[in-house]
C-alpha cells in the first residue's frame, strides 16, 4: 500500500521563528542568573518592530531590548532592506509579575510537592524511520531549511535572505519511506537575482546536497512557485511566538496537545511534559519494543501526578500497550519536579531549540533525546 505524507519546516529567519528565538533567548538570559525563574514570555514582530510581553517572577535583571537585538543580529536581520534591522528596530516591552495564584499550586513547600504549571495534554512520538527515531518527512524538511541558512551565512549564495520555508512529501510503501515525491522551497531573496539562477542555485546548493538517493526522475520541485519572494521576513508577515508548533515537533505525524514550548520555563508542562513524552517514546522505540510509539501525558494545574499516561504503539508493540504503560510509570520521571531534575532542564539551553525542531537533534544539551532507559525497559518487560 502506498501513501504520501508531507511535513514542512521554516528557517530561523521566518517571522514566527524570530519570535520563538527571542522568547527563548530571554528565558535563557534569566535562567543563566536565576535557575528557578518563572518565565512566560511571548513576542510579536512586524515591519521595524519587536514587541515583548509576558509574566515573569525572578530575582535577576535582564536587558530585554539587548537580548532582542543580539538575537536578531545572530539570525541575520542586519539590513534595513530586510524590513527589520537589529540596530534600529523599535523594541516595546510589557512584562509583569507572574500570578501568585499560579505559584500557590506550582511552588513546592513542606506540605506540597511541585505541581504542574497548567492543565493540558502533551504528546511525544518516535519511530524507526530514521537514525534520529523521528518521522522521515520532518527530518528532511529541517535539513533543507538548515541548509538554506548555511548557504546564506557562509555566503555560498549571496542573494539569500533570512526568511524561508521547505516542504517535503514522502511516498511510503508498506509503512516505510520509499522516495521523496515532491519538494517545495520558498526562499527570501535579493530583488535583482534572476529567476533561472535562483532555481538552479537552490537545486545545486540546497536540494542536491540534502536529498541524495531519495529523489528520482519523477520527483516534483516547486522553487519559489509564485515567481518572486523579494519582500520577506516581518515586512511580509507578522510573526508571533508559538505559531509553528507542528514544525517544532513531528511535522504533523502523530498528535499534538496544542501548547508551544518557546518562552516557557520548565515548570510549564507544555515544555517539560512534551520533552518527557518524547524521552519516553524514543526509549521505547530504541529498545525495540515498538516500531512506532506515541505517548500522551496529561496534567492538572497544581497537581504533581499526571491525571493520565497513555501509550499507543499502533499495533507494532512487542508487549501490550498497557504493560508498556505500567513500565513507563515505574521507570520514567513523569512528575514535573522529577522531569526537571532528571532531564536537567534548569539550564539556559533553550534558544537553540527554537529553530529546526525541539526533537531529533544530536546535541548533548537535548537530554530528552537520550536512550539511557533501554535496558531497564527490556528487563521490566522480560525482553
Amino acid at each position: 500500500m502506498k501513501k504520501l505524507i508531507t511535513s514542512e519546516s521554516v528557517t530561523e529567519g521566518h517571522p514566527d521563528k524570530i519570535c520563538d528565538q527571542v522568547s527563548d533567548g530571554i528565558l535563557d538570559a534569566m535562567l543563566a542568573q536565576d535557575p528557578h525563574a518563572r518565565v512566560a514570555v511571548e513576542c510579536l514582530t512586524t515591519t521595524g518592530l519587536m514587541m515583548v510581553a509576558g509574566e515573569v517572577t525572578t530575582t535577576c535583571y535582564v536587558d530585554i531590548p539587548g537580548v532582542v537585538r543580539s538575537t536578531l543580529k545572530d539570525i541575520g536581520y542586519t539590513n534595513p532592506e530586510f524590513g527589520l534591522d537589529y540596530q534600529d528596530c523599535a523594541v516595546l516591552t510589557s512584562i509583569h509579575e507572574q500570578s501568585k495564584n499560579i505559584s500557590v499550586g506550582v511552588t513546592a513547600s513542606v506540605n506540597r510537592e511541585q505541581g504542574a504549571g497548567d492543565q493540558g495534554m502533551m504528546y511525544g512520538f518516535a519511530c524507526n524511520e530514521t537514525p534520529e527515531l523521528m518521522p522521515f518527512p520532518i527530518i528532511m524538511a529541517h535539513k533543507l531549511t538548515m541548509r538554506l541558512a548555511e548557504v546564506r551565512k557562509k555566503k555560498i549564495l549571496d542573494w539569500v535572505r533570512p526568511d524561508g520555508k521547505s516542504q517535503v512529501t514522502v511516498e511510503y510503501e508498506n509503512g516505510k519511506p520509499k522516495r521523496i515525491d515532491a519538494i517545495v522551497i520558498a526562499v527570501h531573496h535579493h530583488p535583482d537575482i534572476a529567476r533561472d539562477k535562483l532555481v538552479s542555485d537552490v537545486m545545486e546548493h540546497v536540494i542536491k546536497p540534502v536529498v541524495g538517493k531519495w529523489v528520482d526522475a519523477d520527483t516534483k520541485y516547486f522553487i519559489n512557485a509564485t515567481g518572486i519572494f523579494a519582500i520577506g521576513g516581518p515586512e511580509a508577515d507578522t510573526g508571533v511566538t508559538g505559531r509553528k508548533i507542528i514544525v517544532d515537533t513531528y511535522g504533523g505525524v502523530g498528535r499534538h496537545g496544542g501548547g508551544c514550548q518557546s518562552g516557557k520555563d520548565p515548570s510549564k508542562v507544555d515544555r517539560s511534559g512534551a520533552y518527557a513524552a518524547r524521552y519516553i517514546a524514543k526509549n521505547i522505540v530504541a529498545a525495540g519494543l515498538a516500531e512506532r510509539c506515541e505517548i500522551q501525558l496529561a496534567y492538572s494545574i497544581g497537581v504533581a501526578q499526571p491525571v493520565s499516561v497513555h501509550v499507543d504503539t499502533f499495533g507494532t508493540g512487542k508487549a501490550p500497550d498497557e504493560k508498556i504503560a505500567d513500565a513507563v510509570v515505574k521507570l520514567f520521571p513523569i512528575k514535573p519536579k522529577e522531569i526537571v531534575e532528571h532531564l536537567k532542564l534548569l539550564r539556559p539551553i533553550y534558544r537553540k531549540t527554537a529553530a529546526y525542531g525541539h526533537f531529533g537533534r544530536d546535541d548533548p544539551d537535548f537530554t530528552w533525546e537520550k536512550t539511557d532507559k533501554v535496558q531497564e525497559l527490556k528487563k521490566a518487560l522480560g525482553l
